[in-house]
């Protein structure tokens, strides 16, 4: 009974290990939090996580790899350099509210729709977690971060999970 006591501990701590590994990487500067927020720390500009936090590590692990995403239009501007943007939903129709993804952090623009020139698919803006060099332990830390965040999950993520 008393090495059952031991094995948990030692899994209990394990994990714990892994997680605060896993919110000093998301807490990096440039790390996840530069977009996303969880345990009320970070920016809420992408989409929220804690909703991926409760599906399972192989759609959280695609999320961090993918280097496209459907939230992120290239916006051109009468004036101005195209930039990568994730539009902010608006009760307001006289302007267009758009984070400026080539800012660390975002940079919330504001413009009439008017202003536009174009907008089209991303092209620009990779999501920084598939350019970023992530090891899969770093990786399987993240996940073990955000998913303890989302459900309060305390299991450990192998790094041959996250390959």
């Amino acid at each position: 009974m008393i090495w059952l006591s031991v094995l948990l501990f030692m899994q209990a701590s394990a994990a714990d290990k892994q997680i605060e590994r896993g919110q000093t990487l998301f807490l990096a500067d440039k790390g996840c939090n530069t977009c996303h927020a969880l345990k009320g720390k970070g920016t809420a500009v992408g989409p929220d996580l804690r909703a991926l936090g409760k599906v399972g590590v192989r759609p959280l692990v695609m999320a961090i790899r993918a280097s496209r995403t459907a939230y992120v239009e290239t916006i051109k501007l009468k004036e101005g350099d195209p930039f990568p943007g994730m539009k902010v939903a608006s009760t307001d129709a006289t302007t267009l509210q758009y984070y400026d993804l080539s800012k660390t952090p975002p940079e919330l623009r504001k413009f009439a729709p008017g202003d536009v020139e174009s907008k089209s698919d991303n092209s620009i803006w990779k999501h920084p977690p598939s350019v970023g060099g992530y090891t899969n332990e770093q990786i399987a830390d993240i996940v073990s971060f955000i998913r303890w965040a989302s459900t309060g999950s305390r299991k450990t993520v192998d790094p041959s999970d996250v390959e």
